[in-house]
């Protein structure tokens, strides 16, 4: 972690502009159902009430196309946050318009204000640079601490930095410290778990992971390209048939890298996509025509459990089976608890996977669980996060 972060500058009665996470799932009303990325980013807030900052945050949340729409309102944020933190958020009913810059303008020292969503701005995803300019205009110094859109290049996660000192947040130092440590330094043997639909949304990571890992095992939809690579046939099950040659090349390369390549011996079947399918447990080699494979099985869960057992640094991205009906996320929870009573570093890498361990009631257990999905895939496939680049270097 070579970039400066809230710690490295003085900030004291500066008025701060802090780039959040806060796009958290909503119920009905507008009920915020799981606020972990809202208490993700306290810390932060505190340690700039405690300097006496002025703090204005902001955020996106959901998709809202560049316009106004009520039902992406960061209001029940405001709400959330305030409880949290015991003392009042002030809301603003826009984002760069007449009502952000009147308050931001008036901010005293120790008062927090949030910003209305950043993407009822078309121009924050085009990254535009008068846009970036504005929000830029409102603070002193700019700390990026929103991990899971660090893979973005959008105004408020990369281009503000252009025109403030721009520093991390502790979530941000805290993801790089793990992340960064796992793939650059870990205490071996080094496991990875590689779950989700598809083989194509992670080939940079295989590809990347396989420099790295002692061993590598790979469950979820993905399974079945590797399985069908091999001349078998997976009957209805979820398969990328143009990603057959390379599911061949990624296990020829772990067989030059010396790296054991674990797949899945057997795997529970479903007759169709609904929760209370007809299922049956059969071997890999096995899976009846129409069938559609949905979870891994006991054998596989056992085999996974006993390599499991010798490591001492284990990344999990994507869970190994439709884990949202129960009679499917067998696998994804038992390896959650192999993982929650293991002697070593443990890093669940955002996304599903996060969602899973969490529904199992497991994420005390773990070293790390990463806010960011698609960013930690692409921290972990070694690529550059535009959002992290922006930051001034120590």
């Amino acid at each position: 972690m070579n970039k400066k972060t809230i710690r490295d500058i003085d900030l004291k009665g500066k008025k701060v502009f802090v780039r959040c996470d806060f796009n958290v799932p909503m119920g009905e009303n507008q009920n915020i159902t799981d606020n972990t990325r809202i208490v993700a980013a306290l810390p932060t807030i505190k340690y700039l009430l405690e300097q006496n900052c002025k703090i204005i945050l902001a955020s996106h949340l959901g998709r809202p196309k560049g316009e106004f729409k009520k039902e992406f309102s960061l209001g029940p944020v405001a709400k959330e946050l305030s409880r949290l933190l015991g003392k009042e958020v002030i809301m603003a009913k826009d984002v760069i318009g007449e009502d952000a810059t009147k308050k931001a303008s008036e901010l005293k020292e120790g008062e927090i204000l949030l910003l209305e969503n950043v993407r009822f701005h078309k121009e924050e995803t085009e990254n535009d640079p008068e846009f970036s300019k504005k929000l830029a205009s409102m603070a002193e110094i700019y700390v990026n601490d929103a991990f899971g859109t660090a893979h973005r290049a959008h105004s408020s996660t990369t281009g503000i930095a252009s025109y403030l000192p721009a520093v991390s947040g502790f979530l941000i130092e805290k993801e790089l410290k793990f992340l960064g440590n796992a793939i650059e330094n870990p205490e071996r043997p080094f496991i990875a778990i590689l779950g989700g639909a598809k083989v194509s949304d992670k080939i940079g990571v295989i590809d990347s992971l396989l420099e790295k890992v002692d061993t590598l095992m790979i469950g979820g939809g993905m399974a079945y390209t590797f399985f069908k690579a091999q001349g078998y046939e997976v009957g209805n099950s979820i398969c990328e048939l143009d990603k057959l040659d390379l599911a061949r090349n990624l296990m020829e390369k772990a067989k030059q890298k010396n790296v054991k390549l674990m797949l899945p011996v057997d795997t529970n079947v479903g007759k169709e996509f609904k929760e209370d399918t007809e299922s049956k447990i059969v071997k890999w080699t096995e899976i009846p025509e129409g069938w559609e494979g949905f979870d891994i099985g006991p054998e596989t869960i056992k085999l996974f459990t006993e390599e499991l057992q010798k490591a001492k640094t284990v990344v999990w991205n994507g869970p190994l089976g439709l884990f949202e009906f129960p009679q499917f996320a067998v696998g994804t929870n038992s390896i959650a608890k192999v993982l929650a009573d293991l002697d070593a570093t443990t890093i669940i890498g955002g996304g599903d996977s996060a969602s899973a361990v969490k529904k199992a009631g497991l994420e005390d257990k773990m070293t790390h669980i990463s806010t960011g999905g698609g960013a930690s895939l692409e921290f972990l496939e070694g690529k550059k996060l535009p959002g992290i680049e922006c930051l001034l270097d120590k």
